[in-house]
């Protein structure tokens, strides 16, 4: 008879009871560690919290806060926090704080979401192809790489919208294109080691087709690799954004994100010092965040860990 309690599985055989221990997959693996990495887990919450409030922001500030995020009034210019129907305030032109944070939430996680993950497709494609086929592929596409990698980004970036009108699209799609690079560069390396293991070999022996070994036995084995390089890209995006929104070449007004939010307070400090605090927290706050959850996820998933 077998009982399995914990990590153990008990066998009495013969009246004599033994002890064998059952193996456990990385990822229960992970998730056990995860479980037990508070700091983790309080980030993962705080992320989540901002995602809801980004998502329920039409309904919140409608059936809550009972106000319109566009609506100007500047008779309530520069309410204070705490004011009677606006808790956070109001703007330079009347408008709810709280209720434009929230939006710009939608704003700002939703660029840096989508563009993390149009780079990730690109660099999990590159970096998955380039190492598994090696050869010309291979030094094409790590020419290319150490050839972007050798212009600064923000460089690229401010030339591109200075000659290109900045919008929410442009901005998704020249963050996706400039930023598989890394993550190109480390699926290459985990694709040129999974690549000699003996069950790639093994089916490549059977007559199984290239894609079919990239898809069905590399990929899964990268999707560790994917979730790590997708919450500290989504972080480092977020500040890209804001830094482009500050320099006014990022999201455009009346459209709100913490950038352009950010930089239209500076200007009003000494009538609305409150401006500053709500987008540079959220901004400050998510990104930390996004990072210790990164930290995280690399250690619950590093199979070397003793923890």
């Amino acid at each position: 008879m077998a009982t399995q309690a914990g990590d153990a599985q008990v066998v009495r055989l013969s009246g004599k009871t033994e002890t064998q221990q059952v193996g456990r997959s990385l990822g229960q693996l992970a998730l056990q560690r995860l479980r037990r990495d508070k700091l983790t887990l309080i980030a993962m919450s705080v992320v989540a919290t901002m995602v809801l409030l980004a998502i329920f922001a039409p309904f919140i500030s409608q059936n809550i806060l009972h106000v319109d995020y566009t609506r100007t009034n500047v008779d309530n210019a520069f309410l204070r926090p705490g004011t009677a129907g606006h808790l956070l305030g109001t703007d330079d032109l009347g408008r709810d704080h709280l209720a434009r944070l929230m939006y710009a939430a939608q704003v700002s996680l939703g660029i840096a979401v989508t563009a993390a993950l149009l780079s990730l497709t690109l660099g999990m494609a590159f970096g998955i192809i380039t190492g598994y086929f090696g050869g010309w592929i291979d030094d094409l596409v790590t020419w290319v790489i150490a050839t972007l990698s050798s212009v600064p980004d923000l460089f690229l970036l401010l030339i591109i919208f200075a000659i290109f009108r900045p919008s929410p699209p442009a901005l998704i799609l020249v963050l996706g294109f400039l930023g598989w690079l890394g993550t190109a560069r480390l699926v290459r390396g985990e694709t040129l080691s999974i690549r000699e293991r003996e069950y790639i070999v093994s089916a490549r022996a059977a007559g199984a087709s290239s894609w079919r070994i990239m898809t069905t036995h590399i990929l899964p084995n990268l999707l560790s690799v994917a979730i790590i390089s997708l919450a500290l890209d989504v972080g480092g995006l977020i500040l890209v954004e804001s830094a482009l929104s500050f320099l006014g070449l990022g999201v455009q007004e009346p459209t709100p994100s913490w950038g352009n939010m950010l930089a239209k307070a500076e200007d009003l400090y000494t009538k609305g010092e409150w401006l500053v605090f709500g987008p540079g927290i959220l901004i400050t706050v998510t990104v930390l965040c996004l990072f210790v959850i990164g930290d995280g996820l690399r250690d619950a998933f590093d199979p070397t860990s003793r923890k």
